[in-house]
């Protein structure tokens, strides 16, 4: 079921109703409905899946009793690993088994053997990554006694199934969100009119940023070969757009539909095309991810202690393995790689926590340096997301060469290339709607807000005729890939 679709139009105020207006009395009823309507959601994609999710979910639970249980370290270190090996297991049998197989193939015949790689024709789960992660992050607290053991199993399923966050994240912490389950909720009517402000936004990016941008950003890379390095780079910038739309659009909506259930989500997104270098990037992009990699993966390596070599190591080790977590590909790796390389000099000369808060916090324009750091980052950033989206490593390399021809000085030229300045138009009007709002937990959160209420409603409506406009044709999420 998708966020942008009929559907979920009607599937999400019923839930609402239901929630606030039927179970409202009981926090064991209400819980019961959000799984019940997760389970529900999820069985739109392919109802066959949600054994999987129900496994995984018992799995973890199970494991986290067990924990909890033992006070012999050995024993609870069995239980850990028994956790992590299953889980990780299916997640690399449905995301990554026909990768290895056919690397391993390819790699034998460079030596002149050949091998029928033996490949298996299966579905990736949707949503596989992000709760598998959630799982992870469950059980790993346990162990390491951050929290304590669930002991409602209704709760415990709330917290990994969600459906906001279920498919597409953000990848929540049992730290932060268990406590929110575990506790009664009334209705907030100012934080339920933030959600809908928030999901409003979130459409808005969606389905009238990136989905207009994925129109021109497929055209150009389906058929690069085709294009001069003028069109190739526009390409890349409309690519650039679309999946910070996308992406963040999806998490706009997911945090704004659980606060319309009293559920504060983590955010996700904040600001990162106006970072002003990698580090801050990716302080600010999939924050969700970068931080759960960073506490259960670079800091159990020994994160940026020891030794410049060992500091090296855990740099490249976090970002190939997050390049891999998007998908079985070399060209994820390859990308992964890329920002690693582009995060080195940073840790090298400790420079990669010098941009923490805001770009031009209290200000409405940067400095002069600023801007020039903005711009160079959002240009590496630009250039590295070729990887992301080309469709193999020599399909990413010929893009490039051609960019760096003759033909990068010449006049872009596309089908539809009226249409598409219009767009830019809407994409410049949007990032000063971003820049603006760069200080709060999303862009609309306070625009508008002292406006007159005639002012401030037709701005709303507006956005909305915008996405109606545009959203005749539904597009699914980026990251449902991933």
């Amino acid at each position: 079921m998708l966020f942008n679709s009929i559907n979920f139009a009607i599937f999400l105020p019923i839930a609402f109703i239901f929630y606030w207006f039927i179970t409202n009395k009981s926090l064991r009823l209400q819980n019961i409905l959000l799984l019940v309507a997760s389970y529900f959601f999820y069985a739109c994609w392919d109802w066959r899946f949600l054994f999987l999710l129900i496994f995984s979910t018992l799995l973890d639970y199970f494991t986290g009793l067990k924990i909890s249980e033992t006070q012999n370290l050995g024993v609870k270190k069995i239980w850990l690993w028994l956790s992590i090996i299953i889980n990780l297991g299916f997640l690399g049998i449905f995301k990554y088994y026909n990768f290895f197989a056919v690397s391993f193939a390819e790699a034998f015949s460079n030596f002149g053997i050949n091998i029928d790689p033996l490949t298996i024709k299966v579905i990736l789960p949707v949503g596989i990554s992000f709760y598998t992660f959630h799982g992870l992050s469950y059980v790993i607290d346990i162990y390491k006694n951050r929290i304590k053991v669930e002991k409602n199993f209704f709760e415990y399923a709330v917290f990994v199934s969600f459906f906001p966050l279920l498919v597409a994240g953000p990848i929540e912490r049992a730290t932060h969100l268990l406590p929110q389950i575990q506790t009664k909720r009334t209705f907030n009517y100012d934080k339920a009119i933030d959600g809908l402000r928030q999901i409003l936004w979130g459409l808005f990016k969606k389905v009238v940023i990136a989905d207009q941008c994925a129109e021109y950003a497929n055209m150009i890379f389906n058929n690069s070969s085709d294009y001069s390095g003028s069109t190739l780079v526009l390409g890349a910038l409309f690519f650039t757009i679309q999946i910070y739309g996308d992406f963040s659009g999806y998490s706009d909506i997911a945090i704004g539909t659980a606060r319309l259930f009293g559920i504060e989500l983590l955010r996700n997104f904040a600001s990162p095309y106006f970072s002003r270098d990698i580090a801050e990037f990716w302080r600010r992009w999939h924050i969700s991810l970068s931080s759960w990699f960073k506490d259960y993966l670079y800091i159990p390596l020994g994160g940026s202690k020891g030794s410049k070599l060992m500091q090296v190591r855990n740099t490249f080790i976090i970002f190939i393995i997050s390049g891999f977590w998007h998908g079985a590909n070399w060209t994820f790796i390859f990308w992964g790689i890329l920002n690693a390389i582009y995060f080195l000099p940073l840790l090298l000369i400790h420079s990669n926590r010098n941009n923490i808060d805001i770009v031009a916090q209290g200000r409405k324009l940067p400095t002069l340096r600023e801007l020039a750091s903005i711009l160079l980052t959002f240009s590496l950033t630009v250039f590295a997301w070729i990887f992301f989206r080309a469709e193999s490593l020599t399909h990413a390399f010929k893009y490039i060469s051609e960019i760096l021809s003759s033909s990068l000085f010449t006049i872009p030229k596309f089908a539809g290339i009226q249409k598409a300045l219009i767009l830019v138009l809407v994409i410049a009007i949007f990032m000063v709607i971003e820049w603006i709002g760069r200080e709060q937990q999303y862009a609309l959160a306070k625009i508008g807000i002292g406006w007159a209420k005639p002012v401030r409603w037709s701005f709303y409506y507006v956005i909305t005729m915008l996405i109606l406009l545009f959203g005749g044709q539904q597009q699914g999420f980026i990251y449902f890939q991933f």
